[in-house]
């Protein structure tokens, strides 16, 4: 009967075992943190700072039309880079079949002035219906605020 004892199972732990658990929450972290930066709709741009914008939340909707131009005066369409001349052509297919003709015009505070008019001026010639002209809330102390939503002047042609 001695004998029985040596051989016998041993007691079964009740511990539960979190190792597994914290291995697959530290591999989801670092997909979250190497995916978020690439999440960024279009291309980044230091907006010009206003102190009564008008609040734009289709500008943050997955299907939404931006043109952007960077300080050095280039020209995207959402993350695509072209000649202000090939937007009303690119913008025109985009527009097709919807309902809401808006596009949203995103301008560095330092791009020239010509460059954002021959946007504007190329947009419109595409057939679009409203523009919003993207901007940032200035804070009372004349600095924009770091989390500001996008916002917009008041769209074109009202």
């Amino acid at each position: 009967m001695a004998d029985k004892k040596k051989h016998a199972a041993p007691a079964a732990i009740a511990d539960i075992n979190v190792t597994p658990m914290v291995d697959v929450m530290l591999v989801m972290l670092i997909i979250f943190m190497v995916i978020t930066p690439m999440l960024s709709k279009g291309v980044s741009v230091d907006l010009v700072k206003t102190q009564h914008p008008i609040s734009m939340q289709a500008a943050d909707k997955s299907d939404a039309i931006v043109c952007a131009i960077t300080r050095d005066g280039k020209t995207y369409l959402n993350t695509t880079q072209m000649a202000p001349e090939d937007l009303p052509a690119k913008v025109k297919d985009m527009l097709t079949n919807r309902l809401d003709k808006t596009v949203f015009v995103k301008a560095d505070s330092r791009a020239r002035y010509e460059r954002v008019v021959d946007v504007v001026d190329n947009l419109r010639a595409a057939g679009v219906d409203q523009l919003g002209l993207l901007t940032e809330q200035m804070q009372e102390g004349g600095k924009p605020k770091p989390d500001a939503a996008p916002a917009a002047a008041p769209p074109a042609g009202q």
